[in-house]
């Protein structure tokens, strides 16, 4: 698999709609595609992680002890992320969702880290957004800022 440069690539097990994943990602993902295929294994990149989807059969199915983070500049982006990924899926808590297939995603704001370390407000910040599914970044920044 010489098209493939990253030392270390997810492989996920699909039961045998790997291909209509990865052209599902590469929709969700801006500067994502396939970058070769067969009847067992679809090779994909998005935003330049490469990928293995494989249609393994239905042995195996995905849970929460993996997911994929998605660190958000914008409440547009959460928006746009969490009802994409959960068309089909399901919501969870504290960002997390499962798309159509079952694939675990966190969808957070990028400065979630800054906003929990806040000296004073942190707390308040871990507290409010263990109440939310879907984050709200303007909320959980008027709490860090209070």
């Amino acid at each position: 698999m010489n098209e493939v440069s990253n030392l270390i690539y997810p492989c996920l097990w699909f039961n045998h709609n790997a291909k209509e994943a990865a052209e599902f990602y590469c929709r969700v993902f801006k500067n994502s595609r396939i970058l070769s295929e067969s009847p067992i294994v679809v090779m994909f990149e998005i935003n330049g992680q490469k990928m293995m989807g494989l249609n393994g059969g239905g042995k195996f199915t995905f849970n929460e002890a993996t997911s994929f983070v998605i660190p958000c500049d914008t409440q547009q982006e959460i928006d746009y992320y969490w009802s994409t990924l959960t068309e089909g899926g399901q919501e969870s808590m504290c960002g997390w969702l499962k798309d159509q297939f079952g694939v675990s995603w966190q969808v957070i704001p990028s400065n979630l880290g800054q906003l929990m370390s806040h000296p004073t407000n942190g707390k308040k910040v871990m507290e409010a957004f263990l109440t939310m599914r879907k984050f709200d970044v303007e909320l959980l920044t008027q709490i860090a800022n209070k």
